[in-house]
C-alpha cells in the first residue's frame, strides 16, 4: 500500500528536492505540502511527516508528529543532541519515531566518521564550516553533529585541547569543539575538520557541489527507514555500514 506523506517546508530548496525524490520514490506519494507557516493540523492522517521547514519551526513540526501518532523525518538543520533531548521523552511516550538527519549527503556522514575516528590520535580539533549567505542558522546541523561525534570518540583520552575558547574569535564551542562558520555568496556548502597534533595536521574536507544529486541517495534510504523507526534516531550512518569504527 502506497504511503502518504506530508512534506513541511516544501517549497524551499531542500524540501523540492525531497518532493522531487520521494515523488520518484515506489510505495510513497507526497499528499500535502506544507509551508513553514502552514497550520501543521494539516498533518492529519498520513503515514509519514518529513520535515524540512525551519529550526523555529521544526520542533513543532516533531512535537505535533508524536502527538498524533506520525512518524517524523527531520532534514532541518539546528538540531544539537540537547535539543533532541528535550523531545525525545514526547517521541518515546508516543511510541512513534523521530529520525533526525543532519546531511542526506553519504560523503558528509563519511567525512564525519573519518573525523571522528581519527580524533583520539590528535589533541586538537576544530571545525571550519562554509554555506551561502542565505542560511539562515549557525553553526550548521552537520558541523554540530561532527562536533558531537568528536567529542564522543574521545571519552577515553579526554576533550580536545581548545585555547583561549571563552574568546568569540576562537568560534562557538560546540561538544568542546570549536566550530567557525562562515555565510558568504559563492559556496554551497562545505566543512573542514581539523585535527592537529605535534608536528602535523590532518584536514577532512567535504564539499557539495550539487545538492540535488548529492542528497537523492541519502533521501532515498531515510524515507523507507523512517516510516518503520520507532524511538529517536540520529544520523544517516544508522542506515548503511560505512565501516568505520570511532571510540565512543
Amino acid at each position: 500500500m502506497t504511503k502518504k506523506v506530508a512534506l513541511v517546508g516544501g517549497t524551499g530548496k531542500l524540501g523540492s528536492i525531497i518532493r522531487q525524490v520521494i515523488d520518484d520514490l515506489e510505495g510513497f506519494e507526497i499528499a500535502r505540502v506544507l509551508t513553514s507557516s502552514s497550520d501543521l493540523s494539516e498533518i492529519d492522517g498520513v503515514d509519514l511527516v518529513v520535515d524540512a521547514s525551519t529550526p523555529q519551526v521544526s520542533v513543532e513540526v516533531v512535537r505535533a508528529s508524536a502527538e498524533r501518532g506520525i512518524n517524523v523525518l527531520v532534514g532541518t538543520s539546528g538540531w544539537s543532541s540537547e535539543r533532541i533531548a528535550l523531545v525525545r521523552p514526547l517521541v518515546e511516550a508516543a511510541g512513534t519515531g523521530a529520525v533526525f538527519i543532519p546531511n542526506f549527503s553519504l560523503g558528509s556522514v563519511l567525512g564525519s566518521a573519518l573525523a571522528a575516528a581519527a580524533a583520539p590520535f590528535f589533541p586538537s580539533a576544530e571545525i571550519i564550516e562554509a554555506h551561502r549567505d542565505t542560511k539562515i542558522d549557525s553553526p550548521s546541523g552537520t558541523a554540530v553533529r561532527t562536533a558531537e561525534l568528536i567529542s564522543a570518540s574521545r571519552s577515553e583520552v579526554g576533550p580536545v585541547s581548545a585555547p583561549h575558547i571563552d574568546q568569540r574569535a576562537r568560534g562557538q564551542e560546540v561538544a568542546g569543539v570549536p566550530v567557525h562558520s562562515l555565510r558568504r555568496p559563492g559556496v554551497i556548502a562545505r566543512q573542514d575538520a581539523v585535527l592537529s597534533g605535534p608536528g602535523e595536521s590532518l584536514t577532512i574536507t567535504h564539499d557539495t557541489v550539487d545538492p540535488a544529486q548529492a542528497y537523492a541517495p541519502g533521501i532515498r534510504l531515510a524515507v523507507p527507514f523512517a516510516v518503520e523507526a520507532r524511538g529517536v534516531v540520529v544520523g544517516l550512518e544508522n542506515m548503511i555500514d560505512i565501516g568505520i569504527q570511532a571510540r565512543a
